[in-house]
C-alpha cells in the first residue's frame, strides 16, 4: 500500500504541475481562498443536482430558505423567522429584507412561490419534489411574507427546505427559462467562472445578506488525484481541500503544516439492487445477497475501516443497532439456502456500475461484494463509469446493481420519501415499494411526538432491511484538511461547506 500510495503521489505531482497550479503562498494573496477537490460539479441547477460534487458548488451559490447547523437544527437563511399554524397545515415565513440575489435585483416571496412551484411541476426533473408534496397552495400576501397551505401536517418539511435543492432562484430566470445554464443565486458567492473538470472561480458576493464573507474569493482546482491534492498542500500552492478517499486523509495529520478536519456523516454507502429485474425480483435471492455480504469486511478493506456498518437510518438519534437488523451477520449458508428456495441453486450473472471517484472505494466495495456473493454463485461484473454517465443510468434505474454514496438528511422522512412511498419522484432508482413502507413513512411523517416517531421509524428500518431492496453497508466521514493559517470553517454531519463564507485566512 505504501508503494501504492508512492506512486500516486508522483502521477499527483506531475498532474498538479500539467494544471499549473501558481506557486504562491497563502499570505501572497490573502483574501484569496485557493481550494481543490477530485470531483466537479456536473451540473448548475441547484433543484435537479444530486452528485455531491455538484451539491458542494452550488450550496455557496444559492440559498435556500433555512438551513441545518453542526447540531443538526434549523436556522435562518433567506427566511429570518417562520411559524406553523396550530393544526399543522399552513407555514409562514417572513423573509429577510435584505435578501437580493447575486445582480443585486431584490429576492422576495415571488420568488420563493416561483422556486417551489417549479420544483414542484413533475416537468422539471426536480430531485426533491417529493418532500414538498404536501403543498397545496402558496400565498404570497406581501414582498417578505410567503404562506405555505399544506393538504396535512407535515413534520419534516422544515428539514427538507433547509437543502439546496429547495433553493430559491430568480422568478425571471425560471421565465427566461435560464436556470442551469448559468448560477444566478443569493448566497455568499458568486459563480465567475466554471471551467467543468478544471476550474471553478468564485467571488464574494457583496449583496449577501449574510455579511462580508471572510475572504474576497475562491479559486477551486479540480485534480482528480487526491494525491496530487495533499502535494499541492505540502508546497502551499492550496490552502483548502475536500477530500474523499481515506488513503489519502489519514496521511493529513502527518504533516504539521497541516490540519485534518474529520466528522462523521450521514450519508450511506450502499448497493442498491433493482428489483424490478430477475432475479432480484425474488425476495429471497435479495435476503440471500443480504446474508451473504459481510459490511464490516467491506468497510475495512475499502475504506481502511474509516466509519462504522449502518443500517438505513443513519440519523443517531434514530438509528436501530444494526445487529437488531435482519442478516446483518455475515451467514453463507443460509444465503445459499435461500438462493436454492428460490430456485438459483447454481447462481445467476449480474452487473453492478459504480462511479469512477465518487466515492473513491467504489471501485474497492464492488470488488470485495463480487468477492463475497461469488461464494453463493453469483457472477458479478463490474462496471466503472464516468460521474455524469452514472448518475443518468442511475437515475433511470438502468442496472442490476450500483455501489452508490447517497445522501443523509436530518430527518427519515426527508432522506428517503423519495425513494420508498409510492409518490417517490425516484422511484425509477428504487424499483421497490410496498404498502407497509409507505404507511410507515406516511404516519412518520404526521406524528409529532418523538419516541412515537421514533417507533415508526424503527419499525420501518427493520422491515427496509427484511425486504432487502438495498444493502446498506455503512457510513463513513467528511474530511476536509486545511492549511493551519485557515481558520472559521466548521464541519457538519451533513459534508456541506458552506462556512467557507466565514473562512479567514490568518497572517
Amino acid at each position: 500500500m505504501i508503494g501504492h500510495f508512492t506512486r500516486k503521489l508522483l502521477s499527483g505531482i506531475t498532474l498538479a504541475a500539467m494544471l499549473g497550479l501558481a506557486a504562491v503562498s497563502t499570505q501572497a494573496n490573502a483574501t484569496t481562498l485557493h481550494m481543490a477537490w477530485s470531483q466537479d460539479a456536473t451540473g448548475l441547477d441547484p433543484h435537479k443536482q444530486t452528485a455531491f460534487s455538484s451539491l458542494r458548488l452550488l450550496e455557496l451559490i444559492y440559498e435556500p430558505l433555512v438551513r441545518v447547523d453542526a447540531s443538526l437544527q434549523i436556522i435562518p437563511a433567506i427566511a429570518t423567522s417562520w411559524e406553523f399554524s396550530k393544526d399543522g397545515k399552513a407555514l409562514t415565513f417572513k423573509l429577510d429584507p435584505k435578501a437580493k440575489f447575486q445582480d443585486g435585483t431584490a429576492l422576495t416571496s415571488a420568488d420563493v412561490k416561483a422556486s417551489f412551484e417549479r420544483i414542484l411541476d413533475e416537468k422539471t426533473g426536480a430531485a426533491a419534489r417529493a418532500n414538498f408534496l404536501s403543498i397545496a397552495s402558496i400565498d404570497t400576501p406581501d414582498a417578505a411574507t410567503v404562506v405555505f397551505h399544506l393538504s396535512q401536517p407535515d413534520v419534516p418539511i422544515l428539514t427538507a427546505m433547509s437543502d439546496v435543492n429547495a433553493a430559491i432562484v430568480p422568478a425571471s430566470e425560471i421565465k427566461a427559462g435560464s436556470i442551469g445554464t448559468k448560477a444566478l443565486g443569493s448566497g455568499p458567492f458568486k459563480l465567475d467562472k466554471w471551467d467543468p473538470n478544471a476550474k471553478e472561480v468564485l467571488s464574494a458576493n457583496k449583496d449577501w445578506a449574510g455579511g462580508a464573507t471572510g475572504v474576497d474569493g475562491i479559486e477551486i482546482s479540480v485534480l482528480p488525484d487526491e494525491a496530487a491534492i495533499l502535494a499541492a498542500m505540502r508546497t502551499k500552492q492550496i490552502d483548502f481541500a475536500l477530500l474523499n478517499d481515506p488513503l489519502v486523509a489519514t496521511l493529513v495529520p502527518k504533516e504539521a503544516s497541516l490540519q485534518l478536519n474529520r466528522v462523521p456523516v450521514l450519508a450511506y454507502h450502499v448497493l442498491q439492487l433493482n428489483p424490478s429485474r430477475k432475479p432480484m425480483t425474488e425476495l429471497k435471492v435479495r435476503q440471500a445477497i443480504s446474508c451473504a455480504i459481510d459490511r464490516q469486511e467491506v468497510l475495512d478493506t475499502a475504506s481502511l475501516g474509516e466509519g462504522k456498518v449502518t443500517g438505513p437510518l443513519t440519523i443517531p438519534a434514530l438509528a436501530t443497532d444494526p445487529s437488531q437488523l435482519f442478516c446483518y451477520k455475515r451467514d453463507v449458508d443460509k444465503a445459499k439456502k435461500l438462493m436454492a428456495e428460490a430456485g438459483y441453486a447454481d447462481g445467476f450473472s449480474a452487473t453492478v456500475i459504480g462511479a469512477t471517484g465518487e466515492p473513491p472505494t467504489a471501485a474497492a466495495e464492488a470488488q470485495i461484494i463480487q468477492s463475497q456473493l461469488a461464494e453463493i454463485g453469483v457472477k458479478l461484473d463490474i462496471k466503472m463509469m464516468e460521474l455524469n454517465v452514472y448518475v443518468d443510468a442511475w437515475l433511470k434505474g438502468d442496472f442490476d446493481m450500483a455501489i452508490a454514496l447517497n445522501g443523509g438528511r436530518a430527518d427519515p422522512y426527508t432522506m428517503y420519501n423519495r425513494y420508498w412511498t409510492k409518490a417517490g419522484n425516484l422511484q425509477k432508482v428504487a424499483n421497490y415499494i410496498d404498502d407497509a413502507l409507505d404507511s410507515q413513512m406516511q404516519k412518520g411523517r404526521a406524528e409529532t411526538d418523538p419516541a412515537e416517531r421514533k417507533a415508526i421509524f424503527t419499525e420501518f428500518e427493520k422491515h427496509l432491511a427484511e425486504m432487502s431492496p438495498w444493502i446498506w453497508l455503512y457510513t463513513s466521514y467528511s474530511y476536509t484538511a486545511q492549511q493551519k493559517n485557515i481558520a472559521g470553517f466548521v464541519p457538519t454531519p451533513t459534508g456541506t461547506l458552506f462556512s467557507l463564507s466565514k473562512v479567514t485566512i490568518q497572517q
